[in-house]
């Protein structure tokens, strides 16, 4: 297969994922056109994701304060059968950043729903080689009022099984998104396996209903099905296809 340019290369650290179990016909209208829902041992997950962009570069630039920054995104999960094989895929619902650029761009050349909001992070994490105690926060301002993401973690990192729910919530590598004419655009996203801390708190306190929709609000504000903290990785954004 013939890789597409380099549209974004930077790091994501520090991945807060927090996992929960969804009805997938909340979610077949989002699907894009050449993809379906992507399902682990029967089941439909949607994620609410934080992490950390570091050193990111657009198209071989970086850009002057907007170089690291915070995330937090709603996502769920594809695959689409190339003539390469199966593809495992990411759909966003919605992602914030705190810079109203990043957000621009990000609608503008993929059509992601990108919205800006005043963020902020805290992470006292350990080295993933070493074991130890530690947290990771995300804080968005929406409205009023500042919503949160805190993970507790304990014990040391470690690659996740090839069959578990960690490897499934983190190994998908193409990312789709359904354009303005109705088609759609696939495109790669490459980073090694993620060790990942196993969580054992887990708060997250969100105006679901305002922001993601109230459709949501029975799943996100219910019991996760799982949580972990990845460390993360340098990654690389091609450009993407239209299918």
């Amino acid at each position: 297969m013939k890789q597409t340019q380099r549209f974004l290369t930077a790091e994501w650290r520090d991945l807060a994922m927090v996992n929960f179990e969804i009805d997938p016909q909340l979610l077949r209208q989002r699907v894009p056109p050449g993809t379906e829902l992507d399902t682990w041992n029967g089941r439909t997950f949607i994620s609410i994701v934080g992490f950390r962009f570091l050193r990111t570069q657009v198209l071989g630039m970086t850009i002057p304060w907007h170089r690291n920054f915070e995330e937090v995104n709603l996502r769920f999960y594809v695959r689409r059968l190339s003539p390469e094989g199966k593809r495992r895929g990411v759909v966003f619902i919605k992602e914030l950043v705190p810079r109203v650029a990043i957000a621009w761009v990000a609608r503008c050349m993929y059509n992601e729903n990108y919205i800006a909001l005043p963020m902020r992070h805290e992470t006292t994490l350990p080295l993933p080689d070493q074991s130890g105690t530690g947290s990771v926060a995300y804080e968005w301002q929406f409205g009023s009022r500042w919503n949160r993401l805190v993970l507790s973690v304990q014990g040391m990192a470690s690659v996740p099984a090839e069959d578990s729910e960690e490897a499934f919530i983190t190994e998908h590598y193409w990312g789709y998104v359904r354009q303005r004419d109705g088609a759609s655009l696939e495109y790669q996203v490459e980073h090694p396996r993620w060790k990942v801390w196993r969580t054992d708190h887990v708060e997250f306190d969100c105006t679901v209903a305002e922001l993601y929709g109230s459709e949501f609000v029975p799943y996100l504000q219910g019991p996760p099905s799982s949580a972990f903290v990845a460390e993360g990785s340098a990654i690389v954004v091609h450009k993407g296809v239209r299918l």
